[in-house]
């Protein structure tokens, strides 16, 4: 027993050594910005198409999936090589993109074909489209489970529900004036999506599908983040260049952090103690404690940042 323990525990201490990394698309500059999370640098910039915004990595930590706007597709960008590795066509100007939890669809919004793209990972390739009622879908995500799809309608005040098996939307959940970020705590029985005109993010019950609470936020909310452990949801202000700080037990603002300007999409390190924010006119990356609300530090990356992925 005493030796299994001692394997379990070098296995452990193997795991969590492995090094964590922030990936920022640059809209402007078409590349992405490669981030140490140690050192909270930049070590690298990848090409990453003509116009990259949306990512999500894949289970494996392989690949990296990006929107490419200009070119209707996602480049498969290979992590070891820092180099794109693949092009996968799918709907006419994409913009979010995720990964389900099992790692089989990498699902992409796009805008302009008011459809989600379903990619298959094991094939590299489109395997079908979801047509989506609301117009202009700009972000995606997978629940927890994997069982649904969130879509948020740009152009509507809607959130549009995908029933993955069955490949079809089967709901539409209105909220407030341009949604535009959604996301779901660990547990998966909540989504929280922020509305922009509203300057609002709605806590949603995903077995109801109904409202649980509008919470005013700062002016133009855009990206959401939920800390791992489901206790709080960070909300980037556009246009205030803030970042607001949702308590999840009583859906109230905790806290606000100013950060850059028109800070955009968000994403919290592996461990959860960091969020980093995309500060799209700022051309860098804000870095904050997910415990404290401190702003760390700012990093510069290229030009017009549009989010980031961590791993």
């Amino acid at each position: 027993m005493i030796r299994g323990l001692a394997v379990w525990c070098l296995l452990a201490a193997c795991g969590s050594a492995v090094a964590q990394t922030a990936y920022v698309a640059n809209e402007k500059s078409g590349t992405v910005s490669v981030i140490d999370i140690a050192r909270d640098e930049v070590t690298a910039e990848i090409p990453g198409g003509g116009r990259p915004r949306g990512m999500a990595v894949s289970r494996d930590g392989r690949f990296l999936y990006v929107s490419d706007q200009p070119a209707n597709a996602l480049r498969v960008i290979d992590l070891e090589k820092r180099a794109i590795a693949g092009t996968i066509a799918v709907g006419e100007s994409p913009e979010g993109v995720s990964v389900s939890p099992d790692g089989r669809w990498v699902a992409s919004a796009d805008e302009i074909s008011n459809s989600v793209a379903f990619v298959d990972t094991a094939f590299s390739r489109l395997a079908f489209n979801v047509k989506t009622q609301g117009k202009n879908p700009e972000h995606a995500e997978f629940s927890p489970d994997g069982k649904w799809l969130y879509a948020s309608a740009e152009d509507a005040d809607s959130v549009d529900v995908v029933d993955v098996g069955e490949r079809k939307q089967v709901a539409s959940i209105k909220v407030g004036r341009r949604p535009r970020g959604i996301g779901f705590t660990p547990d998966g029985r909540r989504a929280y999506v922020a509305c922009e005109l509203a300057s609002t993010v709605y806590a949603i019950d995903v077995a109801t599908r109904t409202v649980l609470a509008a919470i005013p936020a700062g002016n133009f909310s855009n990206g959401v983040a939920v800390r791992p452990d489901g206790a709080r949801v960070f909300v980037s202000n556009g246009r205030d260049g803030t970042v607001s700080v949702i308590d999840t037990e009583t859906n109230k603002i905790v806290a606000t952090t100013a950060v850059g300007k028109r800070p955009w999409n968000m994403a919290i390190s592996p461990d959860g103690a960091k969020l980093y924010v995309a500060n799209g006119r700022s051309d860098s990356v804000s870095v904050i404690d997910t415990h404290t609300y401190q702003k760390l530090r700012d990093i510069a990356v290229g030009q017009l940042p549009w989010g980031v992925v961590a791993r």
